[in-house]
């Protein structure tokens, strides 16, 4: 099965963590993959734009099938191997709901991930009120999560006691956070959570290399 997949991918990147782990909770190691450089533009290299007009990564590719967009490769994963691995959506209708309700909120929090924007916004056009301002709203947000976590008491996953999509498509982005410096002593349930998760076996493996080459990590985010 998965050697008829392809995976294009950046390390460090959610999107494309996304994928990598909901490819080995669903046990389909083995698929042909590729580590491509942000830096040297090889997202947009024709090899890409093969697959993935957009010249983005992840571009992910099985058989005839191409499915780039990551919750959207994370949904098509779950749904044509449900029989492998682990089930990554649960039965009860309530469960249900507040994985989908996590999930999709995910993509918000990491609109607010303001560790990119000296990257997307020229030096030129950079100002300290728009940093301010993105500070702010990373603060309220990661508010946000901290207290869906509290709500749901300790061990918790984000849509109740089992790991779902929604802990697929949202530990990248706490990951991110914590790796640029954010602090467990002022968000202590984010921090539990993440100390529970990156020890997961399908996290353990699809972690990102540069990140294990380079354990420290940023402090950006350790005022937040």
């Amino acid at each position: 099965m998965a050697q008829d997949m392809t995976l294009l991918w950046g390390s460090g990147s959610p999107p494309c963590w996304r994928v990598q782990i909901a490819l080995e909770e669903k046990n389909l190691q083995g698929y042909n993959q590729k580590l491509l450089s942000f830096e040297k533009m090889e997202h947009k290299s024709q090899e890409v734009l093969d697959i993935n007009a957009r010249g983005q990564l992840p571009s992910f590719k099985h058989g005839d099938v191409i499915v780039n967009e990551s919750y959207a490769a994370c949904f098509y994963l779950e749904s044509q191997f449900k029989s492998e691995g682990n089930k990554l959506i649960p039965d009860s209708p309530a469960e249900q709901a507040l994985m989908y309700q996590r999930m999709f909120e995910g993509l918000t929090f990491y609109e607010k991930l303001m560790i990119y924007y000296d990257w997307f916004v020229p030096e030129g056009e950079r100002h300290d009120s728009a940093l301010k301002r993105n500070r702010a709203a990373l603060a309220t947000e990661l508010k946000l999560w901290e207290g869906y976590l509290q709500k749901l008491g300790p061990g918790s996953h984000l849509a109740g006691p089992f790991f779902s999509l929604a802990d697929v498509t949202v530990f990248p982005t706490v990951a991110t956070l914590f790796r640029f410096g954010l602090s467990a002593e002022h968000y202590p349930n984010l921090g539990e959570y993440y100390a529970l998760l990156k020890e997961r076996p399908s996290i353990k493996a699809s972690w990102p290399p540069h990140w294990s080459e380079n354990p420290k990590g940023q402090d950006t985010l350790k005022d937040i």
